[in-house]
Formats: C-alpha cells, sequence, structure tokens
C-alpha cells in the first residue's frame, strides 16, 4: 500500500478518512500496518503491502485459488503478448489517452491483467479484489507507482461515491450473488462526466445450458480435483479442432480453445468452478445503464461488452 491511497480509501461502513499506522516499509510500500476509521473505530489491517477490508474471499473463494495457481498467465508483459490489452479495448473502447492522468477503478482485479495496461497508459488504477487474487496482483503489478490495490467486497466499496474518472468491470459482476446491485455500486464510484463499461456473460444459444447442465456437478467438486479435470482441456483442444466431430464435441463438452495451452487451462477452470454464473440480455444491461444514470451507451461486440457517461457528460477525450 502507499500512503497516497489515503487520498481515497474511506471506511466501507460509514465513509469517513482513514487514518493510518505503519509497522513496516519497503520503499514507498507500506507492507503491514493498520488503518483506523476516524468515526466508528473500526480497524482494517495492511497485510503483505494490501490494506484488506475482508476477513476472506467469501463466495468468490475460487478465484482466489484461480489467480495465484495461474498468476502470470494472462499478463502481457509476463507473456509477450498483447491479449489483454486488446480484450479491455474491445470492452472499454477506451484508448491510451482515455486513461492518462485519469483516476480508474478497475472492479475485480483478478491478477492484474487490466490494471496493468490502464497503468501502462498512464491512468492512476485502483484495483479491487474480493479474494486472495489481490496477492498475485500485488505480485505482478502492485509496487508500480500509478496501481493501488485493495481487498475488499464489490458490495461494500471503501471509496466515497463519485470517486473515479472510469471504472471498469469484465467478467466480474455475474459471479457476484446479485449483480445488479454490483453493477449499481460500481456505478456509484464514477463521478458524473466520467465512464464505465462492462462485460458479463449472455444467455443466447443452445451451449450455454449445457455448460449450466455440467455446472451443477463441476461447482460441487473440490477445486484441487477441478484443477486437475480442467486440465483436460489441454489435449482435447486438439480433438476440438477435428471437422464436425469437434463441433459436436464443443456442444457436449465445452472447453477453451485459447491456442496457449495455460491459458485454455485456466479458461476452463474459469468457467467450471465459480459458485455463480449468471447470464443476462442485452436490453437487460442497457437499462442497467440508464437506471444508474448513464447516457451515451454504446455496445460492442458479444458477448455483452457495453460502456457508457454518468449523467450525460462528456470525458475530455473521446473515450465513453
Amino acid at each position: 500500500m502507499k500512503a497516497a491511497a489515503l487520498a481515497f480509501l474511506v471506511c466501507p461502513d460509514c465513509k469517513e478518512e482513514l487514518d493510518l499506522r505503519k509497522r513496516a516499509e519497503r520503499g514507498a510500500e507500506i507492507v503491514e500496518g493498520t488503518l483506523s476509521c476516524r468515526r466508528c473505530r473500526a480497524e482494517y489491517p495492511v497485510s503483505r503491502g494490501v490494506p484488506r477490508f475482508v476477513q476472506a474471499g467469501l463466495y468468490a473463494s475460487s478465484f482466489g485459488r484461480q489467480w495465484n495457481w495461474f498468476r502470470e498467465v494472462q499478463i502481457d508483459s509476463r507473456n509477450g503478448t498483447h491479449e489483454s490489452e486488446q480484450a479491455l479495448y474491445a470492452a472499454t473502447g477506451w484508448t491510451a489517452e482515455d486513461y492518462r492522468g485519469r483516476l480508474v477503478l478497475d472492479a475485480g482485479a483478478g491478477a492484474g491483467r487490466f490494471a496493468e495496461v490502464a497503468a501502462k497508459h498512464g491512468g492512476t488504477v485502483v484495483g479491487v479484489d474480493l479474494t486472495s487474487a489481490i496477492d498475485a496482483a500485488y505480485a505482478n503489478i502492485g509496487e508500480r507507482d500509478n496501481v493501488h490495490l485493495v481487498q475488499a467486497d464489490i458490495f461494500r466499496l471503501p471509496f466515497r461515491d463519485g470517486t473515479f474518472d472510469l471504472a471498469y468491470s469484465i467478467g466480474v459482476l455475474h459471479h457476484t450473488p446479485d449483480p445488479r446491485a454490483a453493477f449499481a455500486r460500481v456505478a456509484a464510484a464514477v463521478r458524473k462526466g466520467g465512464g464505465f463499461a462492462t462485460y458479463l456473460y449472455h444467455r443466447y444459444g443452445p451451449v450455454r445450458r449445457v455448460t449450466d447442465l455440467i455446472r451443477t456437478v463441476t461447482t460441487r467438486l473440490p477445486l484441487k480435483v477441478m484443477f486437475v479435470l480442467s486440465a483436460a482441456a489441454v489435449p482435447l483442444y486438439y480433438v476440438h479442432r477435428v471437422p464436425v466431430v469437434g463441433k459436436v464435441l464443443q456442444v457436449l463438452l465445452p472447453i477453451s480453445m485459447h491456442p496457449d495451452w495455460r491459458w485454455r487451462w485456466l479458461d476452463t477452470f474459469d468457467w467450471y468452478t465459480p459458485r455463480y454464473q449468471w447470464k443476462y440480455l442485452y436490453p437487460e444491461i442497457f437499462r442497467w445503464f440508464r437506471e444508474s444514470g448513464f447516457g451515451d451507451i454504446e455496445v460492442f461486440d458479444e458477448p455483452i461488452r457495453m460502456r457508457g457517461t454518468k449523467d450525460y457528460g462528456d470525458l475530455r477525450t473521446g473515450g465513453a
């Protein structure tokens, strides 16, 4: 944690400012310490460089394991690709100029794949995750000057409303117990004239019914068992590429078809292990934006990628 985070962190319950007591530092990083609320006197630990506003991963514990097991797979600077940068652009439409000098909320940071991109483009990025995935993100990008990482619940964010210039939540909201409420909480954190972008699973087509059926079994299995079983996607990829046979198999037993074996192992594990996995239609998400005060709403390619501007305002770039 950097001391500069005190400029935007508040008590998640009463929204009062926090005082910091340091116990261990490493350069600009506060590695161990305590945050204390000035009003309600609640205390929150800073441990291993991360301020923590939750005790455990709660409903999303599978992601904590996932991102520590697959910590570097999707990090552009580690895998030598631009896949995360391209995925962030596909979901938001924001360019490098849109991030420069902005305070950006990454709601559901995982191992930090998108936060790395936004920070590279000059944004000051605040990555939030409910689980121990935040430790994977910290190992990847946590000591960068313009990156702040926080372990917190999306339903109980330690920020005041209207704090952020930009916010995105990519592949996260549909894994919460109440995605509509989670959307509203992130949306509230965006300032007037700021932008919000999101990506959620859709419920178009027959394949999702098959994965939903398989998930009735896989979500009940121990995560270590699923870690091993999802590795089957590595060799099955070649069978799924066989004409005709592969198309049938991809309906009956969907797996990731990413060409990188580590990535498809990760993606397949990601599909079949989370406790919650809601799916939506485009009009539903469009209404969420409108109900939260967003206009200039733009819809991108599937699954469901959408962005809007708060209170029909205008970003000074062409971004939202």
